[in-house]
């Protein structure tokens, strides 16, 4: 396999065409921090897209900033820490779960596995970010979509279609993010000892409130250790975060305090829901790792059925992270659910659907989109689904 290395969208267009030409396939990289993500992928060449890296445009007065693919997302949060903002989303940092360093991800690549951390049960997922984008399609030619502002869409949301397309549908070069203001202040508060069903119930409870919680997870004793550094879980924490002013944060807690219904509410320190997004738990151990996201009335049943070795929940349970060597598949959609193989040997993940397999529709449209935008089939072919 040859790396072909571009450092700029002209050089991704070349790149393009000298492949169309030769018909050979391209398996698109950034940092690399999720090649274990998806079906293994046999390509002829890789194109690494690292190279094209920078912010080009950030108005903080505008909430919105420009970059260029390839750029360390970390870059990005930095630039915007400055101006205290953020992206809502809070890309979840999955790289470690893959055995990459961590805080090396590009935001294309946070942005093609629609990489979405805990914040985004407040702010939206990352499709809910991306205002527009430049990319290369498999003619070997440069487009954009969208634009820099939030507005109501007509025709096709190209920005909602590239996220989490895995790459599939070509190479981004360049985004427009929407951001949001940073609160002032942050806190992280957990009830001790509780069980995951009234865990769970007591995280709809304060998602449905006016708290507007910015992190709402649930740790269960099997993963107390590797949160101890953040305090005593005993047999199952409910994790909450709130934000805003001092004087605002007198308030939610004290109406937290009420909705927790005088159980005792601890504080703790530090980035524990950086931890939860990334699933870090995962990261030493040999387990196989699904990522099911289904209605979190339902949380509960699925783990009675399952009972996994290891697990963690977060938006309120809507998302749970499993340590299994079971296919979740059919498990999931029998409390609603949709579930994504996150990590597997290569063995298993060819043997085991690694996203949700679609029926004879939505497969038809996928073939006839993929086909649009890669006629040829050059970019990540068979990532997502066999044969496309």
């Amino acid at each position: 396999m040859a790396r072909i290395s571009a450092r700029s969208e002209a050089e991704v267009v070349e790149a393009v065409r000298t492949a169309r030409k030769a018909k050979r396939t391209m398996e698109i990289v950034g940092a690399g921090t999720k090649r274990g993500l998806g079906r293994p992928v046999a390509c002829d060449d890789m194109l690494d897209v690292s190279g094209l890296s920078g912010i080009l445009k950030y108005e903080p007065d505008e909430l919105v900033i420009t970059a260029l693919a390839g750029t360390p997302v970390a870059e990005i949060e930095a630039m915007l820490g400055e101006k205290n903002q953020r992206l809502g989303f809070e890309p979840a940092d999955w790289g470690p779960l893959f055995g990459s360093s961590a805080n090396c991800a590009t935001i294309g690549g946070v942005l093609a596995a629609d990489a979405s951390g805990s914040a985004a049960i407040r702010y939206g997922r990352a499709r809910d970010h991306l205002l527009g984008f430049r990319a290369v399609n498999g003619l070997g030619e440069a487009y954009k979509a969208g634009g820099r502002v939030v507005k109501n869409v007509t025709g096709f949301d190209l920005p909602k279609l590239m996220c989490g397309a895995m790459g599939i549908l070509g190479p981004l070069t360049e985004v427009t993010l929407r951001v949001v203001p940073r609160a002032p202040l942050a806190r992280v508060l957990l009830v001790r000892n509780v069980a995951a069903e009234a865990g769970f119930a007591l995280l709809r409870r304060v998602w449905s409130s006016p708290l507007e919680a910015t992190g709402l997870a649930f740790v269960p004793d099997c993963a107390g250790d590797f949160f101890a550094e953040f305090g005593e879980i005993g047999s199952g924490a409910a994790i909450m975060r709130l934000e805003g002013s001092a004087a605002a944060l007198q308030e939610k807690i004290a109406m937290l305090r009420e909705l927790c219904d005088d159980r005792t509410i601890a504080e703790c320190e530090g980035d524990v829901f950086r931890r939860i997004g990334g699933g870090r738990v995962f990261a030493d151990t040999s387990l196989n790792v699904w990522r099911v996201t289904l209605p979190p009335s339902r949380a509960a049943e699925l783990l009675a059925q399952v009972s996994p070795s290891l697990w963690l929940a977060d938006w309120a349970g809507s998302l749970l992270w499993l340590g299994t060597d079971s296919d979740m598949r059919e498990i999931a959609h029998q409390s609603d659910g949709r579930a994504v193989l996150m990590r597997a040997p290569e063995t298993e993940r060819r043997r085991i659907a690694v996203f949700e397999p679609e029926d004879a529709v939505r497969a038809q449209l996928t073939r006839r989109v993929k086909a649009a935008f890669d006629p040829l089939g050059l970019f990540n072919p068979g990532r997502m689904w066999e044969g496309v």
